[in-house]
Protein backbone atom coordinates (compact mmCIF):
# COMPACT_ATOMS: atom_id res chain seq x y z
CA UNK A 1 0.00 0.00 0.00
CA UNK A 2 1.00 3.65 -0.32
CA UNK A 3 2.90 5.01 2.68
CA UNK A 4 0.61 6.73 5.18
CA UNK A 5 1.89 9.78 7.10
CA UNK A 6 0.81 10.60 10.65
CA UNK A 7 1.72 13.99 12.15
CA UNK A 8 1.74 14.44 15.94
CA UNK A 9 1.57 17.97 17.33
CA UNK A 10 1.29 19.21 20.90
CA UNK A 11 -0.58 22.03 22.60
CA UNK A 12 -1.02 23.89 25.91
CA UNK A 13 2.32 22.76 27.40
CA UNK A 14 5.48 20.92 26.48
CA UNK A 15 6.62 17.58 27.94
CA UNK A 16 3.15 16.05 27.61
CA UNK A 17 4.50 12.84 26.12
CA UNK A 18 4.18 13.23 22.35
CA UNK A 19 7.08 10.80 22.01
CA UNK A 20 5.37 8.21 24.19
CA UNK A 21 2.08 8.57 22.31
CA UNK A 22 3.90 8.29 18.96
CA UNK A 23 5.82 5.24 20.14
CA UNK A 24 2.66 3.65 21.56
CA UNK A 25 0.76 4.16 18.31
CA UNK A 26 3.70 2.65 16.43
CA UNK A 27 3.64 -0.37 18.76
CA UNK A 28 -0.07 -0.87 18.10
CA UNK A 29 0.35 -0.63 14.33
CA UNK A 30 3.35 -2.97 14.40
CA UNK A 31 1.26 -5.43 16.41
CA UNK A 32 -1.23 -5.42 13.55
CA UNK A 33 1.46 -6.44 11.08
CA UNK A 34 2.29 -3.04 9.55
CA UNK A 35 5.81 -1.65 9.10
CA UNK A 36 6.28 1.62 10.98
CA UNK A 37 8.99 4.18 11.65
CA UNK A 38 8.92 7.36 13.74
CA UNK A 39 10.61 10.67 13.08
CA UNK A 40 11.25 13.71 15.29
CA UNK A 41 11.28 17.31 14.05
CA UNK A 42 13.08 19.56 16.53
CA UNK A 43 12.63 23.34 16.33
CA UNK A 44 15.99 24.34 17.86
CA UNK A 45 18.73 25.84 15.70
CA UNK A 46 21.47 23.46 16.83
CA UNK A 47 22.07 21.11 13.87
CA UNK A 48 21.86 18.27 16.43
CA UNK A 49 21.85 17.96 20.24
CA UNK A 50 25.44 16.66 20.32
CA UNK A 51 26.87 19.86 21.79
CA UNK A 52 23.96 20.52 24.16
CA UNK A 53 24.53 20.22 27.90
CA UNK A 54 22.36 17.41 29.35
CA UNK A 55 20.82 20.00 31.69
CA UNK A 56 19.50 21.73 28.55
CA UNK A 57 17.92 18.80 26.77
CA UNK A 58 18.49 15.56 28.66
CA UNK A 59 20.26 12.59 27.14
CA UNK A 60 21.80 12.71 23.68
CA UNK A 61 20.74 9.46 22.01
CA UNK A 62 22.99 7.89 19.35
CA UNK A 63 21.69 5.81 16.42
CA UNK A 64 23.34 2.92 14.60
CA UNK A 65 24.61 5.23 11.86
CA UNK A 66 26.09 7.69 14.34
CA UNK A 67 23.43 10.40 14.45
CA UNK A 68 23.31 12.38 17.71
CA UNK A 69 19.60 12.81 18.36
CA UNK A 70 16.88 13.72 20.82
CA UNK A 71 16.14 11.21 23.60
CA UNK A 72 12.70 10.55 22.07
CA UNK A 73 14.38 8.39 19.43
CA UNK A 74 15.34 6.10 22.31
CA UNK A 75 11.65 5.74 23.15
CA UNK A 76 10.91 4.95 19.51
CA UNK A 77 13.46 2.14 19.44
CA UNK A 78 12.54 0.72 22.85
CA UNK A 79 8.85 0.49 21.90
CA UNK A 80 9.24 -0.68 18.30
CA UNK A 81 12.43 -2.75 18.50
CA UNK A 82 13.37 -1.08 15.20
CA UNK A 83 16.62 0.91 14.77
CA UNK A 84 16.35 4.57 13.78
CA UNK A 85 18.82 6.61 11.74
CA UNK A 86 19.90 10.12 10.83
CA UNK A 87 16.76 10.39 8.69
CA UNK A 88 14.60 9.97 11.81
CA UNK A 89 15.97 13.14 13.41
CA UNK A 90 15.48 16.58 11.85
CA UNK A 91 16.29 19.97 13.41
CA UNK A 92 15.67 23.54 12.30
CA UNK A 93 19.44 24.02 12.37
CA UNK A 94 19.96 21.03 10.09
CA UNK A 95 17.31 22.29 7.69
CA UNK A 96 18.76 25.81 7.46
CA UNK A 97 22.31 24.46 7.18
CA UNK A 98 21.28 22.29 4.22
CA UNK A 99 19.45 25.14 2.49
CA UNK A 100 22.35 27.56 2.99
CA UNK A 101 24.83 25.01 1.64
CA UNK A 102 22.65 24.57 -1.45
CA UNK A 103 22.51 28.34 -1.92
CA UNK A 104 26.31 28.61 -1.65
CA UNK A 105 26.69 25.91 -4.32
CA UNK A 106 24.35 27.81 -6.60
CA UNK A 107 21.64 25.13 -6.56
CA UNK A 108 18.88 27.74 -6.52
CA UNK A 109 20.20 29.49 -9.66
CA UNK A 110 20.14 32.96 -8.18
CA UNK A 111 16.68 32.77 -6.56
CA UNK A 112 15.92 34.73 -3.40
CA UNK A 113 16.01 32.02 -0.72
CA UNK A 114 13.01 32.25 1.63
CA UNK A 115 11.25 30.28 4.36
CA UNK A 116 8.52 29.50 1.83
CA UNK A 117 9.17 27.62 -0.37
CA UNK A 118 12.82 26.72 0.27
CA UNK A 119 12.80 25.92 4.00
CA UNK A 120 9.39 24.25 3.90
CA UNK A 121 10.38 22.25 0.81
CA UNK A 122 13.45 20.95 2.64
CA UNK A 123 11.29 19.97 5.63
CA UNK A 124 8.84 18.14 3.36
CA UNK A 125 11.72 16.34 1.66
CA UNK A 126 13.02 15.11 5.05
CA UNK A 127 9.55 13.88 6.05
CA UNK A 128 8.91 12.01 2.82
CA UNK A 129 12.33 10.39 2.50
CA UNK A 130 11.58 7.65 5.04
CA UNK A 131 8.54 6.48 3.12
CA UNK A 132 10.36 6.70 -0.21
CA UNK A 133 13.57 4.86 0.72
CA UNK A 134 12.35 1.94 2.82
CA UNK A 135 8.67 1.90 1.86
CA UNK A 136 7.23 1.85 5.38
CA UNK A 137 3.46 1.41 5.68
CA UNK A 138 3.36 4.26 8.21
CA UNK A 139 5.68 7.16 8.94
CA UNK A 140 4.84 8.89 12.22
CA UNK A 141 6.32 12.40 12.46
CA UNK A 142 6.42 14.08 15.87
CA UNK A 143 6.82 17.86 15.88
CA UNK A 144 8.75 19.04 18.93
CA UNK A 145 7.64 21.96 21.06
CA UNK A 146 4.14 23.38 21.35
CA UNK A 147 1.73 24.81 18.80
CA UNK A 148 2.15 28.57 18.89
CA UNK A 149 5.94 28.50 19.30
CA UNK A 150 7.49 30.89 16.77
CA UNK A 151 10.29 28.47 15.96
CA UNK A 152 7.81 25.72 15.09
CA UNK A 153 5.88 27.67 12.46
CA UNK A 154 7.85 26.40 9.41
CA UNK A 155 7.20 22.80 10.49
CA UNK A 156 3.45 23.42 10.84
CA UNK A 157 3.38 25.15 7.44
CA UNK A 158 5.22 22.19 5.87
CA UNK A 159 2.62 19.85 7.37
CA UNK A 160 -0.19 22.02 6.02
CA UNK A 161 1.27 21.77 2.53
CA UNK A 162 1.93 18.03 2.80
CA UNK A 163 -1.63 17.31 3.92
CA UNK A 164 -2.88 18.94 0.73
CA UNK A 165 -0.37 17.06 -1.40
CA UNK A 166 -0.89 13.66 0.27
CA UNK A 167 -4.67 13.88 0.53
CA UNK A 168 -6.14 10.82 2.25
CA UNK A 169 -2.64 9.50 3.01
CA UNK A 170 -2.06 12.00 5.84
CA UNK A 171 -3.62 12.35 9.28
CA UNK A 172 -2.87 14.80 12.09
CA UNK A 173 -3.07 13.87 15.78
CA UNK A 174 -2.99 16.70 18.33
CA UNK A 175 -1.93 16.02 21.92
CA UNK A 176 -3.27 18.60 24.37
CA UNK A 177 -3.25 19.01 28.13
CA UNK A 178 -6.55 19.01 30.06
CA UNK A 179 -5.83 20.69 33.42
CA UNK A 180 -7.74 19.85 36.58
CA UNK A 181 -8.74 22.77 38.83
CA UNK A 182 -8.93 21.46 42.37
CA UNK A 183 -10.87 24.49 43.63
CA UNK A 184 -13.58 23.91 41.02
CA UNK A 185 -13.27 20.14 41.20
CA UNK A 186 -13.36 19.71 37.44
CA UNK A 187 -11.32 19.30 34.28
CA UNK A 188 -11.07 22.31 31.97
CA UNK A 189 -11.07 21.79 28.22
CA UNK A 190 -10.66 25.46 27.23
CA UNK A 191 -6.82 25.40 26.98
CA UNK A 192 -7.03 22.41 24.63
CA UNK A 193 -9.67 24.18 22.55
CA UNK A 194 -7.41 27.22 22.23
CA UNK A 195 -4.46 25.07 21.17
CA UNK A 196 -6.57 23.53 18.40
CA UNK A 197 -7.72 27.01 17.41
CA UNK A 198 -4.05 28.03 17.05
CA UNK A 199 -3.46 25.00 14.86
CA UNK A 200 -6.51 25.88 12.75
CA UNK A 201 -5.22 29.45 12.33
CA UNK A 202 -2.10 27.91 10.79
CA UNK A 203 -4.20 25.87 8.38
CA UNK A 204 -4.08 22.43 10.03
CA UNK A 205 -7.20 20.60 11.23
CA UNK A 206 -6.38 17.66 13.52
CA UNK A 207 -8.50 14.55 12.91
CA UNK A 208 -7.78 13.06 16.35
CA UNK A 209 -7.23 14.77 19.70
CA UNK A 210 -5.37 12.93 22.46
CA UNK A 211 -6.04 14.46 25.87
CA UNK A 212 -3.28 14.22 28.47
CA UNK A 213 -4.99 14.28 31.85
CA UNK A 214 -4.59 13.32 35.49
CA UNK A 215 -8.30 12.52 35.85
CA UNK A 216 -10.71 10.58 33.67
CA UNK A 217 -12.56 12.53 31.00
CA UNK A 218 -16.32 12.78 31.36
CA UNK A 219 -18.66 12.27 28.43
CA UNK A 220 -19.33 16.00 28.68
CA UNK A 221 -15.62 16.76 28.26
CA UNK A 222 -15.43 14.55 25.19
CA UNK A 223 -18.55 16.05 23.64
CA UNK A 224 -17.36 19.62 24.21
CA UNK A 225 -13.93 18.95 22.70
CA UNK A 226 -15.47 17.17 19.72
CA UNK A 227 -17.90 20.04 19.09
CA UNK A 228 -15.45 22.94 19.41
CA UNK A 229 -12.48 21.20 17.76
CA UNK A 230 -14.33 19.81 14.71
CA UNK A 231 -13.65 16.13 15.40
CA UNK A 232 -15.83 13.09 15.97
CA UNK A 233 -16.45 12.21 19.61
CA UNK A 234 -14.83 8.79 19.07
CA UNK A 235 -11.67 10.65 18.03
CA UNK A 236 -11.29 12.33 21.42
CA UNK A 237 -8.82 9.99 23.09
CA UNK A 238 -8.05 9.99 26.81
CA UNK A 239 -4.39 9.67 27.83
CA UNK A 240 -4.50 9.45 31.60
CA UNK A 241 -1.36 9.28 33.78
CA UNK A 242 0.03 5.76 33.83
CA UNK A 243 2.15 3.82 36.32
CA UNK A 244 4.72 3.29 33.58
CA UNK A 245 5.23 4.60 30.06
CA UNK A 246 5.08 0.96 28.94
CA UNK A 247 1.43 0.85 30.00
CA UNK A 248 0.51 3.58 27.50
CA UNK A 249 0.14 1.27 24.44
CA UNK A 250 -2.46 -0.72 26.38
CA UNK A 251 -4.29 2.46 27.39
CA UNK A 252 -4.26 3.70 23.80
CA UNK A 253 -5.56 0.33 22.61
CA UNK A 254 -8.40 0.51 25.14
CA UNK A 255 -9.23 4.03 23.87
CA UNK A 256 -9.12 2.82 20.25
CA UNK A 257 -6.40 5.17 19.01
CA UNK A 258 -5.11 2.68 16.44
CA UNK A 259 -8.66 1.88 15.30
CA UNK A 260 -9.46 5.56 14.70
CA UNK A 261 -6.20 6.07 12.79
CA UNK A 262 -6.88 3.09 10.55
CA UNK A 263 -10.44 4.30 9.91
CA UNK A 264 -9.14 7.72 8.86
CA UNK A 265 -6.97 6.00 6.27
CA UNK A 266 -9.80 3.74 5.13
CA UNK A 267 -7.96 0.61 6.30
CA UNK A 268 -9.49 -2.50 7.85
CA UNK A 269 -9.87 -2.67 11.62
CA UNK A 270 -11.06 -6.27 11.58
CA UNK A 271 -7.92 -7.86 13.04
CA UNK A 272 -6.96 -6.82 16.57
CA UNK A 273 -3.48 -5.76 17.68
CA UNK A 274 -1.54 -8.73 19.05
CA UNK A 275 -0.08 -7.46 22.32
CA UNK A 276 0.36 -10.76 24.15
CA UNK A 277 4.12 -10.32 24.57
CA UNK A 278 3.62 -6.74 25.73
CA UNK A 279 1.00 -7.86 28.24
CA UNK A 280 3.39 -10.50 29.60
CA UNK A 281 6.08 -7.82 29.99
CA UNK A 282 3.69 -5.56 31.93
CA UNK A 283 2.59 -8.39 34.23
CA UNK A 284 6.21 -9.08 35.14
CA UNK A 285 6.95 -5.35 35.44
CA UNK A 286 4.12 -4.73 37.91
CA UNK A 287 4.48 -8.01 39.83
CA UNK A 288 8.20 -8.54 40.51
CA UNK A 289 9.30 -11.49 42.64
CA UNK A 290 12.62 -9.95 43.61
CA UNK A 291 14.03 -6.52 44.39
CA UNK A 292 17.52 -4.98 44.34
CA UNK A 293 18.98 -1.53 44.87
CA UNK A 294 21.72 -0.37 42.54
CA UNK A 295 23.66 2.87 42.86
CA UNK A 296 23.95 5.12 39.81
CA UNK A 297 26.94 7.44 40.23
CA UNK A 298 26.89 10.40 37.83
CA UNK A 299 27.30 14.15 37.56
CA UNK A 300 23.82 14.94 36.18
CA UNK A 301 21.67 13.01 38.67
CA UNK A 302 19.50 16.07 39.37
CA UNK A 303 18.10 15.54 35.86
CA UNK A 304 17.04 11.93 35.47
CA UNK A 305 16.51 12.37 31.71
CA UNK A 306 20.29 12.73 31.33
CA UNK A 307 20.48 8.95 31.90
CA UNK A 308 17.17 7.98 30.30
CA UNK A 309 18.45 5.01 28.29
CA UNK A 310 20.27 3.62 31.34
CA UNK A 311 17.21 3.77 33.58
CA UNK A 312 15.07 2.13 30.87
CA UNK A 313 17.71 -0.58 30.29
CA UNK A 314 17.47 -1.42 34.00
CA UNK A 315 13.68 -1.73 33.66
CA UNK A 316 14.04 -4.09 30.69
CA UNK A 317 16.72 -6.21 32.37
CA UNK A 318 15.01 -6.30 35.76
CA UNK A 319 11.65 -7.26 34.28
CA UNK A 320 13.23 -10.10 32.29
CA UNK A 321 14.49 -11.44 35.66
CA UNK A 322 11.23 -10.79 37.55
CA UNK A 323 13.14 -8.22 39.58
CA UNK A 324 12.39 -4.60 40.47
CA UNK A 325 15.55 -2.50 40.19
CA UNK A 326 15.55 0.46 42.57
CA UNK A 327 18.11 3.12 41.63
CA UNK A 328 19.91 5.14 44.27
CA UNK A 329 21.01 8.35 42.56
CA UNK A 330 24.43 9.46 43.80
CA UNK A 331 25.98 12.73 42.65
CA UNK A 332 29.61 12.02 41.88
CA UNK A 333 30.68 15.45 43.17
CA UNK A 334 29.55 14.44 46.65
CA UNK A 335 31.61 11.22 46.80
CA UNK A 336 35.03 11.12 48.43
CA UNK A 337 37.26 8.67 50.28
CA UNK A 338 35.74 9.62 53.66
CA UNK A 339 32.04 9.18 52.83
CA UNK A 340 32.13 6.56 50.06
CA UNK A 341 31.40 3.72 52.48
CA UNK A 342 28.31 5.40 53.91
CA UNK A 343 27.05 6.31 50.43
CA UNK A 344 27.55 2.89 48.82
CA UNK A 345 27.18 0.48 51.74
CA UNK A 346 24.25 -1.90 51.35
CA UNK A 347 23.94 -1.50 47.58
CA UNK A 348 23.67 -4.66 45.51
CA UNK A 349 25.63 -3.11 42.63
CA UNK A 350 27.01 0.18 41.34
CA UNK A 351 26.93 1.68 37.83
CA UNK A 352 29.25 4.59 37.08
CA UNK A 353 27.69 6.66 34.32
CA UNK A 354 29.10 8.29 31.19
CA UNK A 355 29.84 11.99 30.86
CA UNK A 356 32.40 14.59 29.83
CA UNK A 357 34.77 16.90 31.71
CA UNK A 358 36.58 16.68 35.03
CA UNK A 359 33.70 17.73 37.33
CA UNK A 360 32.76 14.79 39.53
CA UNK A 361 35.50 12.48 38.19
CA UNK A 362 37.26 12.15 41.56
CA UNK A 363 34.01 10.93 43.08
CA UNK A 364 33.58 8.35 40.34
CA UNK A 365 37.11 7.06 40.94
CA UNK A 366 36.50 6.87 44.70
CA UNK A 367 33.28 4.89 44.13
CA UNK A 368 35.03 2.47 41.78
CA UNK A 369 37.88 1.87 44.24
CA UNK A 370 35.36 1.00 46.95
CA UNK A 371 33.32 -1.47 44.87
CA UNK A 372 36.44 -3.09 43.42
CA UNK A 373 37.93 -3.69 46.85
CA UNK A 374 34.63 -4.75 48.44
CA UNK A 375 33.78 -7.11 45.56
CA UNK A 376 30.50 -5.33 44.76
CA UNK A 377 29.13 -5.85 41.19
CA UNK A 378 30.19 -2.96 38.97
CA UNK A 379 29.34 -1.71 35.48
CA UNK A 380 31.12 1.32 34.02
CA UNK A 381 29.99 2.96 30.79
CA UNK A 382 32.20 5.14 28.58
CA UNK A 383 33.74 7.64 31.06
CA UNK A 384 32.75 5.14 33.77
CA UNK A 385 34.99 2.57 32.09
CA UNK A 386 37.80 5.12 31.69
CA UNK A 387 37.56 6.02 35.39
CA UNK A 388 37.84 2.30 36.22
CA UNK A 389 41.06 2.16 34.19
CA UNK A 390 42.44 5.23 35.98
CA UNK A 391 41.49 3.83 39.41
CA UNK A 392 43.11 0.47 38.66
CA UNK A 393 46.28 2.15 37.40
CA UNK A 394 46.58 4.24 40.55
CA UNK A 395 45.86 1.56 43.14
CA UNK A 396 46.71 -1.78 41.49
CA UNK A 397 49.59 -0.71 39.21
CA UNK A 398 50.90 1.78 41.78
CA UNK A 399 50.85 4.71 39.36
CA UNK A 400 49.42 7.44 41.65
CA UNK A 401 49.57 10.14 38.96
CA UNK A 402 47.75 8.10 36.32
CA UNK A 403 44.86 9.91 34.66
CA UNK A 404 43.00 10.60 31.45
CA UNK A 405 44.43 13.34 29.25
CA UNK A 406 40.90 14.75 29.11
CA UNK A 407 41.25 15.68 32.78
CA UNK A 408 45.01 16.25 32.94
CA UNK A 409 46.88 16.93 29.71
CA UNK A 410 50.26 16.74 31.48
CA UNK A 411 49.69 13.51 33.43
CA UNK A 412 52.83 11.35 33.74
CA UNK A 413 50.78 8.24 33.04
CA UNK A 414 48.10 8.89 30.40
CA UNK A 415 46.34 5.53 30.71
CA UNK A 416 43.44 7.12 28.81
CA UNK A 417 44.60 9.04 25.75
CA UNK A 418 42.90 11.10 23.06
CA UNK A 419 42.13 9.20 19.87
CA UNK A 420 44.42 10.05 16.95
CA UNK A 421 41.59 11.37 14.77
CA UNK A 422 40.31 13.57 17.61
CA UNK A 423 43.42 15.74 17.84
CA UNK A 424 43.54 19.31 16.53
CA UNK A 425 39.83 19.54 15.76
CA UNK A 426 38.53 22.95 14.70
CA UNK A 427 34.92 22.11 15.63
CA UNK A 428 33.24 19.82 18.14
CA UNK A 429 29.76 19.18 16.77
CA UNK A 430 29.40 15.73 15.22
CA UNK A 431 33.13 14.97 15.34
CA UNK A 432 33.29 12.28 18.04
CA UNK A 433 33.57 8.56 17.34
CA UNK A 434 29.89 7.91 16.82
CA UNK A 435 27.63 4.99 15.98
CA UNK A 436 28.11 1.23 15.73
CA UNK A 437 31.50 -0.46 15.58
CA UNK A 438 32.45 -4.13 15.78
CA UNK A 439 34.17 -5.67 18.77
CA UNK A 440 35.78 -9.11 19.14
CA UNK A 441 35.40 -10.82 22.53
CA UNK A 442 38.18 -12.76 24.19
CA UNK A 443 37.71 -16.49 24.61
CA UNK A 444 36.96 -17.47 28.21
CA UNK A 445 36.06 -13.92 29.23
CA UNK A 446 32.99 -12.89 31.20
CA UNK A 447 31.99 -10.69 28.25
CA UNK A 448 32.01 -13.69 25.90
CA UNK A 449 29.93 -15.66 28.42
CA UNK A 450 27.40 -12.83 28.65
CA UNK A 451 27.02 -12.18 24.92
CA UNK A 452 27.30 -15.86 23.95
CA UNK A 453 29.15 -14.94 20.75
CA UNK A 454 32.61 -13.85 19.64
CA UNK A 455 31.74 -10.74 17.64
CA UNK A 456 29.40 -7.95 18.71
CA UNK A 457 28.45 -4.49 17.46
CA UNK A 458 27.73 -1.62 19.85
CA UNK A 459 27.17 2.15 19.66
CA UNK A 460 29.75 4.73 20.70
CA UNK A 461 30.08 8.39 21.60
CA UNK A 462 33.60 9.33 22.75
CA UNK A 463 36.90 11.06 21.97
CA UNK A 464 39.24 9.23 24.35
CA UNK A 465 40.49 5.65 24.46
CA UNK A 466 42.46 3.13 26.49
CA UNK A 467 46.19 3.75 25.98
CA UNK A 468 47.54 0.46 24.58
CA UNK A 469 51.05 1.31 25.77
CA UNK A 470 49.85 0.16 29.22
CA UNK A 471 48.02 -2.93 27.97
CA UNK A 472 50.48 -5.59 29.21
CA UNK A 473 50.80 -3.94 32.63
CA UNK A 474 47.04 -4.05 33.12
CA UNK A 475 46.77 -7.66 32.01
CA UNK A 476 49.60 -8.69 34.34
CA UNK A 477 47.88 -6.95 37.31
CA UNK A 478 44.51 -8.64 36.64
CA UNK A 479 42.46 -6.25 34.51
CA UNK A 480 41.68 -8.02 31.23
CA UNK A 481 40.94 -6.24 27.94
CA UNK A 482 38.19 -8.68 26.95
CA UNK A 483 36.75 -6.74 24.02
CA UNK A 484 38.95 -5.40 21.22
CA UNK A 485 37.97 -3.41 18.13
CA UNK A 486 39.44 -4.63 14.78
CA UNK A 487 41.69 -1.54 14.84
CA UNK A 488 43.04 -2.53 18.26
CA UNK A 489 40.92 -0.22 20.43
CA UNK A 490 40.07 -1.67 23.85
CA UNK A 491 36.27 -1.72 24.08
CA UNK A 492 35.76 -3.79 27.26
CA UNK A 493 37.81 -4.27 30.42
CA UNK A 494 36.99 -6.72 33.19
CA UNK A 495 38.47 -8.15 36.36
CA UNK A 496 37.98 -11.90 36.22
CA UNK A 497 38.63 -12.50 39.93
CA UNK A 498 35.91 -10.03 40.87
CA UNK A 499 32.27 -11.04 41.40
CA UNK A 500 31.24 -8.83 38.45
CA UNK A 501 33.44 -5.99 37.23
CA UNK A 502 33.03 -4.76 33.64
CA UNK A 503 33.70 -1.45 31.95
CA UNK A 504 32.63 -0.71 28.37
CA UNK A 505 33.85 2.08 26.10
CA UNK A 506 30.57 1.78 24.19
CA UNK A 507 27.02 2.53 25.37
CA UNK A 508 25.09 -0.76 25.77
CA UNK A 509 22.04 1.13 27.06
CA UNK A 510 21.29 2.50 23.57
CA UNK A 511 20.41 -0.96 22.23
CA UNK A 512 18.18 -2.20 25.07
CA UNK A 513 14.50 -2.62 24.17
CA UNK A 514 11.40 -4.18 25.70
CA UNK A 515 11.69 -7.17 23.37
CA UNK A 516 15.49 -7.46 23.68
CA UNK A 517 16.88 -6.42 27.07
CA UNK A 518 20.60 -5.81 26.75
CA UNK A 519 22.62 -8.87 27.88
CA UNK A 520 25.14 -6.75 29.81
CA UNK A 521 22.40 -5.14 31.89
CA UNK A 522 20.70 -8.51 32.40
CA UNK A 523 23.97 -10.05 33.60
CA UNK A 524 24.70 -7.06 35.85
CA UNK A 525 21.25 -7.15 37.49
CA UNK A 526 21.58 -10.92 37.91
CA UNK A 527 24.93 -10.41 39.66
CA UNK A 528 23.37 -7.76 41.88
CA UNK A 529 20.52 -10.13 42.76
CA UNK A 530 23.00 -12.78 43.88
CA UNK A 531 25.08 -10.29 45.85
Amino acid sequence: MKTKYIFVTGGVASSLGKGTISASLARLLLSRGYSVTIQKLEPYINPDPGTLNPYEHGECYVTEDGAETDLDLGHYERFTNEPTSQANSVTTGGIYLSVIEKERRGDYLGETVQVIPHITDEIKKRILVLGQTKKYDFVITEIGGTVGDIEGLPFIEAIRQLRLELGKNAVCIHLAYIPYLAAAGELKTKPAQHSVKLLLEQGVQPEIIVCRTEHKLTEGNRSKLALFCNVEKSCVIESIDAKSIYEVPMLMKAEGLDVQVLKKFGLSTKDDADLRDWTTFLKKLFNPKHEVTIGLVGKYVELKDAYKSITEAFIHAGTSLNCKVNLKWIHSETVNAKNVKSLLQGLSGVLVAPGFGKRGVDGKIAAIKYVREKNIPFLGICLGMQCAVVEFARHALNLPNAHSVEMDEKTKHPVISVMANQKNLDQFGGTMRLGSYDCHLKEGSLAKKIYKKSKISERHRHRYEFNNAYLKSFEKAGMTPSGINPEGLVEIVEITKHKFFIGTQFHPEYKSTVENPHPLFVAFVKAAMSN
